[in-house]
């Protein structure tokens, strides 16, 4: 073999490297942006991972009984799990999207499991709630993103965001398991350290003696003091973005 067919050679390998690197790097974006929050995954979920025998999941439920919801729930951080592909447990995160040069459009997804707070019911109303996340521990579908959405998150000053409820709402959930539930909580929404009226779509359902709750809103990240993060490959980033949360409750 010539020296020049060497060179090609090793040229042409080191193209298909990359070639195939970069193909990889597009494949892993694409595939790895979770689907929205529903109630129906979450609960559907949740049954899959019960059947399969894990411990940490809750069950779908015996024959339908009726139940008194009222008293207080908090967040359950035990039961399920939480992954990109498998969050079965309580989270709350963000998505937004991006427009990546050469790939196109993309969403980003982030989120964290390190969630507290309570609901309290009083009949069929929904008369409390208090949700915090820590966004200091906000993972994202891609990890090179992790550091860059903290940092404009402005998580080292102001790591903790939080929902209040404002007004009571009707949340008829008490009385028969298995049946969902729709309504709109209006309340404060906290993000670095500055508050928001924020209108969230909320689902839920008993499920075995538990509260599933998933819920969602639209944001514009500049009225939170959020400016979205650049880099050489992204080609343009939206300012608007959902707000998403799936929770799971227990009776206190």
């Amino acid at each position: 073999m010539t020296r020049r067919k060497k060179i090609w050679l090793t040229l042409s390998l080191v193209l298909l490297i990359v070639g195939l690197s970069g193909a990889y790097g597009i494949w892993r974006i694409f595939s790895n942006a979770p689907s929205v929050v529903t109630l129906e995954d979450a609960v559907a979920t949740l049954t899959q991972n019960e059947e399969s025998g894990d411990n940490n999941a809750i069950s779908s439920g015996d024959p339908a009984e009726s139940v008194e919801a009222s008293g207080e729930w908090v967040i359950d951080n035990t039961s399920g799990n939480f992954t990109f592909e498998d969050a079965s447990g309580s989270f709350v995160g963000f998505r937004v999207n991006e427009k990546l040069v050469g790939i196109g459009s993309v969403t980003a997804v982030g989120r964290t499991d390190v969630v507290s707070g309570k609901l309290v019911i009083d009949g069929n109303s929904l008369v409390e709630t208090v949700i915090e996340a820590d966004l200091s521990t906000v993972v994202t579908n891609d990890s090179r993103r992790d550091t860059a959405a903290r940092n404009a998150l402005n998580v080292k000053e102001n790591p903790i965001a939080s929902f209040v409820l404002e007004d009571t709402i009707k949340f008829d959930i008490a009385g028969i398991e298995g049946q969902a539930i729709q309504a709109e909580a209006s309340g404060q929404l906290t993000i670095n350290a500055i508050s928001q009226t924020a209108n969230f779509s909320i689902d839920a359902q008993l499920v075995d003696n538990q509260i599933v709750l998933v819920g969602s809103t639209e944001v514009v990240f500049s009225d939170f003091g959020v400016e979205v993060p650049s880099a050489p490959i992204v080609v343009s980033a939206e300012d608007f973005g959902i707000i998403e949360f799936q929770l799971l409750l227990r009776r206190k």
